[in-house]
């Protein structure tokens, strides 16, 4: 079994030859242990792509505040102003482009790469290349997070909520960027297709199911449609507690989610997630074992999450990156338990 066969086999509930790994190398890992990661992550291969060694970050005057603290403010293509204070970590809007409504009418989404461009040609290449080995998937789209980047949350929730006729038609806009996108991709031929969007606290869902099966499983079905007539995998991550709508997204076509796995039981969780064949990416508790607890606890965690989920039969695969706060030696005891099982 190659990479991509393992990842393949795990996401259709097929038995693995050994655990899947899939690494997000983010900056703040490398930020706070430098060199350290490199090594460890190049020890242990994962089966999402080859292993590239990455440049440890050095920051500069002009992303430090007065106090020699790191803050920065960063426009992106969409429009939004951000403010970062942690290295790495995703920051808060500043300025919404949206936050008068009445500006819509002259909004204008970002500019994408054209099917049959020098990046395409580049792009689709590069695919044909990384597949002989390795499962490719590329994201493609989120809703809820893209709305909230664009205009403050509590107009987002009250206009939904109101359904007023500005919210749909960005929201309607934001799914035709995202259909570009999708089509783009199918051109390429990725094996996989990753969404996301937050829907819940570590208690309940933000909105309600209802709201969310109005306003958002209409638009979801919309984007996953081509994907599904493609016969390709659909991925899609939610943090917070979502169980209420678990079954709606197995109804439109997603093969596998991320999910925020301390906001569930885990064992009740992973027998449902089995009973709807929805592949699991297991995430090891970020906020608290792998922040605060000992390397022991991490090894304990991890060797539960591989049992429960019954990782050897597929169904799931293990989904590391570092977070800031890691204590090294948790990342390392992490990665090693995880290399027991490969």
């Amino acid at each position: 079994m190659n990479s991509r066969e393992r990842v393949h086999a795990a996401i259709h509930f097929q038995p693995v030859d050994k655990a899947p790994l899939q690494y997000n190398y983010t900056p703040v890992g490398y930020f706070e242990h430098g060199e350290k990661l490199n090594e460890l992550y190049a020890s242990v291969p994962d089966d999402f792509g080859p292993f590239q060694k990455k440049e440890i970050p050095v920051l500069t005057k002009d992303q430090l505040d007065e106090n020699g603290n790191y803050h920065e403010f960063k426009k992106d293509e969409w429009g939004t102003v951000w403010e970062y204070r942690i290295y790495g970590i995703a920051g808060i809007p500043h300025i919404y482009p949206l936050e008068d409504m009445s500006n819509l009418k002259n909004y204008k989404m970002p500019e994408q790469s054209e099917i049959g461009s020098e990046q395409f040609l580049q792009d689709k290449r590069d695919a044909v290349l990384h597949k002989k080995e390795y499962y490719l998937s590329r994201f493609a789209g989120t809703m809820i997070e893209k709305l909230k980047a664009l205009c403050p949350d509590e107009n987002i929730y009250c206009d939904m909520a109101e359904d007023t006729a500005e919210i749909n038609m960005l929201a309607d806009m934001i799914v035709e960027y995202y259909e570009k996108k999708i089509q783009y991709l199918l051109a390429i031929d990725v094996d996989g297709f990753y969404f996301g969007d937050d829907y819940g606290t570590e208690r309940g869902m933000i909105l309600s199911p209802a709201l969310w099966r109005r306003f958002f499983k209409p638009r979801w079905n919309r984007l996953f449609e081509p994907i599904r007539a493609a016969g390709k995998n659909i991925h899609f991550h939610s943090c917070g507690y979502v169980l209420p709508i678990l079954e709606d997204l197995k109804e439109l076509g997603v093969h596998s989610i991320w999910p925020q796995l301390p906001a569930y039981d885990m064992e009740k969780f992973a027998k449902y997630c089995r009973s709807l064949r929805l592949a699991v990416a297991i995430h090891t508790d970020r906020a608290n074992v792998m922040t605060f607890g000992t390397p022991s606890e991490v090894r304990d965690l991890v060797k539960r999450e591989y049992e429960t989920f019954r990782m050897y039969e597929g169904g799931s695969w293990f989904y590391v990156e570092c977070d800031n706060g890691f204590p090294f030696e948790n990342m390392e005891m992490l990665v090693r338990t995880i290399a027991e099982y490969r």
